[in-house]
């Protein structure tokens, strides 16, 4: 039942979020676009509640548990920046608005744009850590909740990983391509065949 639900949570944020921009931008009924975005916490609350009765009803706590937890952390840490994202394309591409501003790609600025994003993914392991947590104490049967200690250790993993990642950007900065000296025409020493350029 926990993982149908979250793929049922998964699907409502995407049906949320296109019902939300198309309000917004094509019905032009701002405000009715915000309450439907506002709508998608409360996904993460009915995956909360039913993970909660499961090991209430006396579920034993298991990696659908763990996946749960982790599903809630990424869409606190990753939700809101992914919305924003998309808000942006859907002013400009249906809204006539400016284009949303291009992330960094080059030197020190791309490295801060990942360390942003690794901040994402650092609330998203505190957050199903903390719901891990709590899931144990719940639970309160150390012999039955290992399962759940084993998925903090996945989110502080992936979080090792991602951070890693990031800090290669600061470490190495990607550097931007060298500009391309325009060809002179009555220059023949650049021109770029050097058979004719030698005549």
């Amino acid at each position: 039942m926990i993982v149908a639900l979250i793929v049922i949570c998964e699907v409502g944020f995407w049906v949320l979020l296109a019902a939300g921009l198309a309000t917004r931008y094509l019905l032009k009924m701002p405000r009715t676009g915000a309450a439907l975005l506002l709508c998608e916490p409360l996904l993460e609350v009915v995956l909360l509640v039913a993970t909660a009765m499961d090991l209430k009803n006396g579920a034993d706590p298991s990696w659908k548990h763990g996946l749960a937890a982790l599903y809630i952390g990424y869409t606190v840490g990753h939700g809101h920046r992914t919305v924003r994202w998309l808000d942006g394309h859907a002013a400009h591409r249906l809204a006539g608005g400016p284009p949303p501003p291009a992330p960094p790609r080059y030197g020190m600025a791309r490295a801060r744009h990942e360390g942003r994003i690794w901040l994402g993914t650092l609330v998203a392991a505190a957050v199903a850590t903390a719901l891990l947590w709590l899931a144990m104490l719940y639970v309160g049967d150390t012999n039955r909740t290992g399962s759940l200690q084993s998925w903090m250790y996945v989110a502080w993993r992936a979080a090792g990983i991602h951070g890693l990642i990031a800090l290669s950007y600061a470490i190495w900065p990607k550097k931007a391509p060298e500009p391309t000296e325009p060809m002179d025409p009555r220059d023949p020493t650049k021109d770029p065949d050097p058979a004719r350029a030698g005549r």
